[in-house]
C-alpha cells in the first residue's frame, strides 16, 4: 500500500472561505443579466384549468414570462432517474414524466408552474405573484399508507396504485424456514422521517448563451461539473459539449447538489430567447419546499435466533416515500443500498428484503448523506437491541457473538455484495473500552439520584463506498513552464478539502513542495475528463487512486529525463523521496529540477492523464452513545458519544475526523429534531422555515470521542475507504438505541424519530397511564 499520510498545516480553502473571499453562485454576475422568479403551486394536488399571465407581463421591467406549454414546445424533457436493477418478478421502475413547468396538473405544493424574467429581481418576484391560476383541487395523498390505499386517487396515470417500483432480494423461502425453527423472534417498526438537506447555500443558477457557438455557460452549485452538465444536456436536448459548467465554491451539498433541478432548463431557454444572461436565486422557503428531501422511509423488521442467541435470519420491509416525482438517485439508492448492506455486520443463514417506492403529493426525495445506508443499518441494529432485551444479554456481547469475524473477509454476503475487509470484534472491543461500557451502571445510578433517566446504546455497522455508473475515473496532472503543477479531476468539492488533500498527495509522491501544486476541479477550460462527482464517499478512494496512478506514470516519464541529464541508462535510475539516483552511485537529480527541465519542452513530456477503474470499499464502525433524559420535560441530553471507525488507511486525521463528526451531528439532528411535516389534509409543508424546522446546533453533541481501527481496503492502491457518510450511518441507530434504553425502565417500549422533548414526554406519560 502507498504511504498516503502527510503533515497537516491547515486547509488551503480556509482563509478564502472564512474571510468572505469564496465565490459562490450568487457572487457571479454577467453584463446585462436579467433576473428570474418562479410562480409555484400553492396547493399539493390540482388540475390546472387556466393560467393568466397578462398582469405579470404588464409589470414594468418584465422581459418574458414562460409557462409549461412554452417549455414543452421547446422539446425539453425530464431527465430519467438512475435505473435500479430489475425488481420483484423482473419488473422495471415506472417513471413519471416531470415537466419543468407544470402545465396540466400540479402534484405537490411548491411545484414550478411559470417563470418570469425581469430587469430586476424585485420586479420578477412581484410579477410572478400576479400570475393568476385557476385550479380544480384533487384529493391529496400524504404518506405512503394513504397513497397505497385501495381507494387512493392515482397521482400519475402510468403508475397504478402509486407504487412505481417493487424491489426484493435474498431468499424469501429460506427466511421462512429459518423463522419456523427459531427459538425466538423479535419484530419492530421504525420510521426514518423526511428531512430537508438545508445546505447553507440555497440553490441558484446564472446562465448565459453564446449565439456564435450555440453554447451555454452555467454557474450553479454542483458536486461535479461534468456530471452536472451531462444531466443538463439530457434535460435540454443539447449536446454535452455545448454546456460549460463553471468551477465555483459550493456551500454544502449532502447529495442535494448532484443533479440539476427543474428550474434550470427554462433558464437556458430564456437566456437563448432574450440573448442575455439570466440569473435566479432561490429563497430559503423555496428550498424547503422544493429542494429534494431525504429519508422518508417506513421500516419493518424481524430477527430470528436460536436457543443460544445465534442469529438465524433477518427479514426487512421498506416503504419509501419517493414524493410526487422521481429524483435522480432516490429510488436507486433506497433500493440498492439496502440490498448491499443486507444483514449488516452479522452472520446469518438467510436474509430477505423488500422495498417499495411510493408516489405521494410531496416534494421528491433523493440521495441524502448516507442514502439508504443509515436505514439499512438502523433496522438491523434496532432489532439486535430488541433481541438483547428479550434474551437478557448485554447488547455489545450479543453483537460480539454474532458479527462476522476478521478472517472471513473478503466476505460474499447472502445478497450478493462483497465486503472487502473489516474487523468487527476489534471494533467492539475498542469501543467498549473507549466508552467505559462497564462503568455505565455507576453513571446511571448517579443520574437516577438526580431524577434523570440515563441510557446507553450502541451500533455496529458497515456501509458501501465508491462504485458508480461509469467504468472509470480520470485525472490529469499538467506542468507549467514555471515549475508549478496543475491537477484536474471532475469531483466537485463542497467541504471535503480536496484543494488541500489532492495536491498534498501528488506532492508527496513526486517529492516536491505541496505549495507548487494546485487543484482545478471540473475546470471547463481544462482537459476533458471522465469520472464521477463527489458522491457515495468515493473521492479519496477513486480520484485519489487515479492520482496515484498518474504519479507513478510521471515518475517513469521523469526517469527518462533524469537519465539524459545524468548520462545514464534509464534502467539504472532509481527514485525515492523526490530524488533520482544512479544505482550504486551518489550522482543524483531532484524531481523539482526534472520538472524545471521539462518546462522548456513542447509539449511537456510529463503531462499525464491517468485513469483507474471504479472499485468499492466498505467502511465500518462501532458507536456508543449515552443520553440523559429529564422525565419532567422530555429533554434529551447526549452525555457521551464514542465512535470507533474503520475507514481504511487515513490520509489526514484532522480532516477525516471532521467528516466523521459532521456526519454524526447530521444523523443526530435527525434523531433529535429534524422532520419535514406536511398537513395530511391539504399537503402544505408546515415546517417550511427555521422557525418550525429544528436544525442541529453545536451543543447537541458537545464532544465526540473518536478513534480509528484501521483495516486497509485491498480494493484500491491507497487502502482507503469512504468517510463522509460513516457518521450519519452510525449515529441514527446508536442514538435511538440509547434513548430507548433510557426509557424502557419507565415502560416505554417504542418511540420513533425524532426524539423531541414533546414526543419523549408524551411517551413517558402515556406509559405511566397505561
Amino acid at each position: 500500500m502507498s504511504d498516503i499520510s502527510f503533515k497537516y498545516t491547515g486547509r488551503r480553502e480556509d482563509r478564502r472561505l472564512v474571510t468572505g473571499a469564496g465565490r459562490y453562485t450568487n457572487d457571479f454576475n454577467l453584463d446585462g443579466q436579467a433576473y428570474a422568479a418562479f410562480r409555484r403551486a400553492d396547493r399539493a394536488h390540482a388540475i390546472i384549468k387556466s393560467i393568466d399571465t397578462e398582469a405579470a407581463k404588464a409589470v414594468p421591467g418584465v422581459l418574458a414570462v414562460l409557462t409549461g406549454q412554452d417549455v414543452a414546445d421547446a422539446g425539453f424533457v425530464s431527465a430519467p432517474p438512475i435505473p435500479p436493477p430489475p425488481g420483484r418478478g423482473g419488473q422495471g421502475i415506472l417513471t413519471p414524466e416531470r415537466p419543468f413547468l407544470a402545465h396540466d396538473r400540479v402534484r405537490f405544493a411548491g411545484e414550478e408552474i411559470a417563470v418570469v424574467v425581469a430587469k430586476t429581481a424585485a420586479a420578477a418576484r412581484d410579477a410572478a405573484d400576479l400570475i393568476e391560476i385557476d385550479f380544480e383541487d384533487l384529493p391529496v395523498l400524504i404518506g405512503v399508507e394513504r397513497a397505497m390505499a385501495k381507494d387512493a386517487v392515482v397521482i400519475h396515470d402510468n403508475i397504478p396504485g402509486n407504487v412505481c417500483f417493487d424491489f426484493d432480494y435474498g431468499d424469501e423461502q429460506a427466511v421462512k424456514d429459518a423463522f419456523a425453527r427459531a427459538a425466538g423472534i423479535v419484530s419492530l417498526t421504525a420510521e426514518s422521517p423526511r428531512v430537508a438537506p438545508n445546505p447553507m447555500e440555497v440553490r441558484g443558477a446564472l446562465v448565459s448563451y453564446d449565439e456564435a457557438t450555440d453554447s451555454y455557460d452555467f454557474y450553479s452549485p454542483n458536486q461535479g461539473g461534468p456530471a452536472f452538465g451531462h444531466s443538463l444536456s439530457e434535460m435540454a436536448g443539447i449536446p454535452h459539449d455545448k454546456i460549460r459548467v463553471h468551477m465555483l465554491d459550493v456551500g454544502g451539498a449532502f447529495g442535494a447538489r448532484t443533479a440539476p433541478f427543474p428550474e434550470y432548463p427554462p433558464l437556458m431557454l430564456l437566456a437563448k430567447k432574450l440573448k442575455r444572461p439570466v440569473k435566479w436565486l432561490s429563497t430559503r422557503s423555496e428550498d424547503f419546499l422544493t429542494d429534494n428531501h431525504g429519508r422518508a422511509i417506513s421500516l419493518k423488521g424481524e430477527l430470528a435466533y436460536d436457543a443460544n442467541g445465534k442469529f438465524l435470519a433477518i427479514r426487512t420491509e421498506w416503504l419509501c416515500d419517493s414524493g410526487a416525482y422521481l429524483a435522480q438517485a432516490g429510488a436507486m439508492t433506497n433500493s440498492v443500498n439496502g440490498k448491499v448492506v443486507g444483514a449488516g455486520a452479522y452472520q446469518v443463514e438467510a436474509m430477505y428484503g423488500r422495498h417499495r417506492q411510493v408516489i405521494t403529493n410531496t416534494a421528491p426525495t433523493n440521495a441524502y448523506r448516507g442514502a439508504g445506508r443509515p436505514e439499512a443499518n438502523y433496522i438491523v441494529e434496532r432489532l439486535v437491541d430488541e433481541a438483547a432485551v428479550k434474551l437478557g444479554v448485554d447488547p455489545l456481547e450479543l453483537r460480539r457473538r454474532n458479527v462476522l469475524k476478521k478472517a472471513q473477509f473478503p466476505y460474499m454476503t447472502l445478497t450478493g455484495a462483497r465486503f472487502d475487509s473489516a474487523d468487527f470484534p476489534g471494533l467492539i472491543a475498542k469501543v467498549k473500552e473507549a466508552a467505559d461500557w462497564k462503568g455505565f451502571a455507576k453513571r446511571q445510578r448517579v443520574s437516577r439520584k438526580g431524577g434523570k433517566l440515563r441510557g446507553i446504546g450502541c451500533a455496529v455497522f458497515i456501509e458501501p463506498s465508491g462504485g458508480g455508473g461509469m467504468k472509470k475515473d480520470e485525472v490529469a496532472v499538467l506542468f507549467n513552464k514555471d515549475g508549478s503543477v496543475i491537477i484536474h479531476d471532475v469531483a466537485g468539492p463542497s467541504g471535503q478539502s480536496h484543494e488541500t488533500v489532492f495536491p498534498a498527495m501528488i506532492a508527496r509522491w513526486l517529492g516536491i513542495e505541496a505549495e507548487t501544486v494546485s487543484l482545478k476541479s471540473g475546470d471547463p477550460n481544462g482537459p476533458h475528463l471522465i469520472g464521477h462527482p463527489s458522491i457515495g464517499s468515493r473521492s479519496a478512494m477513486s480520484q485519489g487512486s487515479a492520482y496515484k496512478v498518474a504519479a507513478d506514470i510521471i515518475i517513469e516519464k521523469a526517469k527518462k529525463i533524469a537519465a539524459d541529464e545524468l548520462e545514464a541508462s534509464v534502467g539504472d535510475i532509481e527514485f525515492a523521496e523526490g530524488v533520482f539516483t544512479i544505482a550504486g552511485t551518489d550522482r543524483k537529480l531532484t524531481m523539482t529540477r526534472v520538472i524545471e527541465k521539462s518546462g522548456a519542452m513542447v509539449p511537456n513530456p510529463l503531462d499525464t492523464i491517468a485513469e483507474r477503474a471504479i472499485s468499492q470499499a466498505f467502511p465500518s464502525g462501532a458507536h456508543v452513545v449515552e443520553v440523559e433524559i429529564d422525565p419532567a420535560t422530555g429533554e434529551v441530553e447526549v452525555a457521551n458519544y464514542t465512535a470507533v471507525d474503520d475507514i481504511g488507511n487515513v490520509i489526514n486525521h484532522v480532516l477525516a475526523d471532521g467528516q466523521v463528526v459532521g456526519g454524526i451531528v447530521q444523523g443526530a439532528g435527525q434523531v433529535f429534531g429534524e422532520h419535514c411535516q406536511y398537513d395530511p389534509q391539504d399537503g402544505q409543508l408546515v415546517t417550511g422555515s427555521f422557525m418550525d424546522y429544528c436544525m442541529p446546533r453545536a451543543d447537541l453533541i458537545p464532544k465526540v470521542n473518536l478513534s480509528n481501527h484501521v483495516v486497509p481496503s485491498p480494493n484500491n492502491p491507497l487502502g482507503v475507504k469512504g468517510v463522509g457518510e460513516a457518521g450519519s450511518t452510525g449515529s441514527l441507530p446508536a442514538c435511538m438505541n440509547a434513548v430507548l434504553n433510557a426509557l424502557r425502565p419507565v415502560g416505554v417500549v417504542h418511540l420513533d424519530m425524532p426524539a423531541t422533548p414533546a414526543r419523549v414526554w408524551t411517551a413517558i406519560n402515556s406509559a405511566k397511564s397505561s
